[in-house]
């Protein structure tokens, strides 16, 4: 008590560090709390001492929102000034193994969600948080999901969450859209969903996606190969996690976004060319 009364004495508050010290002596309660305080003039010894036991430190927070990429989570975390940064320059698989994490790749596997912490927080803190959030969000879809999915673990869950992230603009879109994945799933038809394209891209991507793109063949490319892609493509969050293992039923094979957020959906390839006519004028979506 006596060094943290010093520490707040060069700090300039008024209150006597042998004063304080002794008056923790005098008034045994519970240890103060370490941490960065916000402390107002005048503040008597019986007042600090009462505000550094209730532990009402500075808090900070950081936002991961849902749809960023593990690089764009990455780069907020990196960005902040009240985070210790402990892991930068850390390639992927360091930074897994120092938050105790077994999967080779990151993307994904990050809660989005709003953290609140202390001043001088360590990132691998922060991303461990995260972790742990979406390994217990994960696993509590997954226990409730639909008997028959066409789905073998909860990373590939995980996987068809980021999609219906990435192609979801309205909330009351979501179950169909993992419907409609679903539904290729089953019956061995390619995904196709631009996301994944743009994501295998990476930085070469200008944001303008053309058929040449579409034809290019890499391990994200869900119109060149079957199946899920080989990762997730961003952070879902829990609507989407939940739209993925619990997917409304519905024949749908086909969706096009409307332009406002929305999308219609489509049971055949002609309904679909009609839609694509109607909103989009020849672009094409799963």
């Amino acid at each position: 008590m006596l060094e943290a009364g010093r520490a707040l004495a060069r700090q300039g508050v008024g209150v006597e560090p042998h004063a304080l010290y002794l008056l923790a002596r005098l008034q045994p309660g519970s240890a103060i709390v370490a941490g960065y305080y916000r402390l107002e003039r005048g503040l008597t010894a019986p007042q600090l001492l009462d505000l550094l036991r209730r532990g009402e430190r500075i808090r900070e927070s950081v936002t991961f929102v849902e749809g960023w990429t593990f690089a764009q989570m990455r780069t907020a975390l990196e960005r902040h000034p009240w985070v210790e940064k402990t892991l930068t320059g850390a390639d992927e698989r360091a930074l897994l193994a120092a938050i105790g994490a077994s999967e080779a790749r990151a993307e994904g596997l990050f809660f989005p969600d709003t953290y609140v912490f202390d001043r001088k927080t360590p990132d691998r803190e922060l991303y461990r948080l995260a972790y742990r959030k979406m390994k217990e969000e994960l696993e509590t879809a997954w226990q409730a999901r639909d008997p028959d999915l066409p789905l073998s673990s909860p990373y590939e869950a995980l996987i068809l969450a980021s999609l219906v992230e990435k192609e979801t603009g309205r909330a009351e879109d979501r179950g169909k859209v993992a419907s409609v994945f679903v539904n290729r799933l089953r019956r061995g038809m390619p995904l196709q969903t631009d996301p994944t394209v743009i994501y295998g891209l990476g930085e070469g991507f200008d944001g303008n996606l053309t058929r040449r793109h579409l034809g290019e063949d890499h391990p994200w490319n869900t119109y060149t190969r079957g199946g899920l892609p080989p990762t997730p493509i961003c952070l879902p969050g829990r609507g989407s996690l939940w739209a993925a293992v619990r997917p409304e039923k519905t024949e749908y094979l086909y969706f096009v976004a409307r332009g406002d957020g929305s999308s219609e959906f489509s049971r055949t390839l002609e309904e679909h060319n009609r839609a694509v006519a109607r909103w989009q004028k020849g672009r094409k979506s799963p």
